[in-house]
């Protein structure tokens, strides 16, 4: 069961990869996001302007109820409201991006939850994520069980990385 991709969008130009990986099954065992990229769009994240020009390399259920913006980034359409996302040029600049993915980690997880392995670089964006528990830490350290008007920037940004901060 190999599939291939062929990607042509504004950021990548005859990107190949292939699909040996069943849609949301095999994850690394250390990697346990609990939202999908369909979900992550349907709450609303990176202010609707993420992958907005990309949506025919992935199902179109995703897109169904996700909110969009495609002129600019529009933080009123985040979960919480808030722009918790820096610019591609800062994280350009912290070597952040890789060829593979031009638009970033959460590119690297939708085309990782549709079956796209690589070794090696798989585990570098496995290990950004975990580190973004430091963030939850300080939820939970600072504010009261489900209070979702307490620090709400780092609420949105940990939906970013696929952890539901609605729960914490």
């Amino acid at each position: 069961m190999k599939k291939k991709v062929k990607v042509n969008d504004i950021m990548q130009k005859n990107y190949v990869y292939f699909l040996t990986e069943l849609v949301g099954k095999n994850f690394d065992p250390e990697f346990k996001p609990e939202l999908t990229p369909k979900e992550m769009l349907e709450l609303g994240v990176f202010g609707g302007k993420y992958m907005t020009d990309c949506t025919k390399e992935f199902p179109s259920s995703w897109f169904v109820k996700a909110k969009f913006f495609h002129d600019f980034h529009d933080p009123k359409l985040n979960y919480f409201k808030v722009n918790a996302s820096q610019p591609l040029s800062v994280w350009r600049k912290k070597g952040w991006i890789h060829p593979e993915d031009p638009r970033g980690w959460f590119q690297w997880y939708c085309r990782y939850y549709m079956g796209r392995r690589i070794s090696g670089y798989d585990e570098v964006q496995i290990k950004r994520w975990k580190a973004i528990k430091r963030h939850i830490s300080q939820i939970k350290k600072n504010c009261s069980k489900k209070d979702l008007t307490c620090r709400i920037k780092q609420r949105q940004a940990v939906l970013h990385w696929a952890y539901d901060s609605r729960k914490i």
